[in-house]
């Protein structure tokens, strides 16, 4: 699946089950198959966190094919208190931490879901 964001095109892996959306990008690196992540989320109030992540992330909370909110370069975590990334959206997005600053996609942009 691919995302678009303004004229930018993102590979995504979709998220659905519980288990897949908790590990999340635990321990894991973007490559060339895939250069974000999508959660179909349940309910409206989202919160996510960077624990075991390699790398920073750009969270973005989209409802109804909107951003209304991001979280840019959240750092990883290795602890057992790691901060928390929310917001009211019904799917979250998750890119290379920097992507959202590089590529100026902000809150109110909209998001096409491309099959």
């Amino acid at each position: 699946m691919r995302v678009k964001i303004n004229q930018n095109i993102f590979k995504v892996k979709t998220l659905i089950d519980e288990k897949s959306k908790y590990i999340g990008m635990m321990g894991k690196k973007f490559d060339e198959t895939f250069n974000g992540l999508l959660f179909l989320m349940g309910g409206d109030k989202q919160s996510f966190w960077m624990k075991n992540c390699i790398i920073p992330l750009d969270i973005i909370i989209i409802r109804n094919n909107v951003i209304v909110n991001i979280h840019h370069d959240c750092p990883p975590c290795h602890g057992d208190e790691c901060p928390s990334y929310g917001g009211n959206g019904n799917i979250v997005l998750e890119l290379e931490g920097g992507t959202c600053e590089d590529l100026d996609i902000e809150p109110g942009d909209t998001v096409e879901y491309l099959f």
